[in-house]
């Protein structure tokens, strides 16, 4: 029985006390000082849980809503969803699952150059989440494609979720919906591709290389980065 990864105890009390100086200093050590400060970790043990202060609490901020995410979709009755449905809902339910600002902070840190790779795999890691819970057992090259498909998906949704002032998120919602069918157009393309025997002959050599594409062999565990094991906790 593989064992379930949790989060550093210690780094989620620091990132509890951080969230109300983030609002307002962001993700810099200023926030990460306050937060020693107010949850009486002390700071030796603060630079053992989080050793790159604030970066790493906002990357734990952002595992947590994928946490939070895969919870709630576990406990949400989506049975009676087209699978397209399924996934626009996971999307929606990841940005319930966290802070506005909290989140305009972080894009604003992880878009520094030197964190632009950690924030493009905190993204990736958040696709894997949605389609492991979304029970995605593809092995070959449609792992990496679903996964690179979904993270743009979401990426966009989140820059414009954090500009949209509609009612409730109205023209998120909308937004949200014009992407998933877009990609939706796209895999009923290559759906046509497969059955003509024509098109598929064309590509049999290329499709016969991309078959050869498999997925990481720790796809689905919780102790690989970047993957996810169904059941349980993302990893810190």
């Amino acid at each position: 029985m593989p064992t379930t990864a949790y989060p550093d105890p210690t780094r989620e009390k620091l990132l509890d006390a951080a969230l109300i100086h983030v609002v307002f200093d962001g993700w810099g050590p200023d926030s990460f000082k306050a937060a020693v400060a107010d949850s009486g970790v002390s700071e030796a043990l603060a630079r053992v849980a989080a050793p790159r202060g604030s970066v790493d609490l906002a990357a734990a901020y952002h595992k947590r809503g994928d946490r939070e995410m895969v919870k709630a979709l576990a406990e949400a009755d989506m049975s009676q969803m087209r699978f397209r449905d399924k996934i626009a809902h996971a999307v929606w339910l990841r940005l319930q699952a966290v802070d506005r600002e909290v989140v305009r902070r972080g894009m604003s840190l992880f878009s520094l150059p030197h964190l632009a790779p950690e924030g493009t795999k905190l993204v990736w890691e958040t696709a894997d989440a949605i389609w492991t819970a979304l029970g995605d057992t593809s092995e070959d090259v449609n792992w990496y494609t679903k996964r690179a498909t979904l993270s743009g998906v979401f990426a966009s949704v989140v820059l414009f979720w954090l500009g949209d002032d509609s009612d409730g998120f109205a023209d998120t919602k909308a937004f949200l919906d014009r992407r998933i069918d877009d990609v939706m157009q796209v895999e009923k393309a290559k759906a046509k591709v497969r059955d003509n025997k024509l098109l598929s002959a064309m590509f049999a050599l290329p499709n016969a290389a991309l078959s050869m594409v498999k997925a990481p062999a720790g796809a689905r565990r919780a102790d690989v980065p970047g993957t996810q094991k169904e059941g349980a906790e993302v990893t810190q």
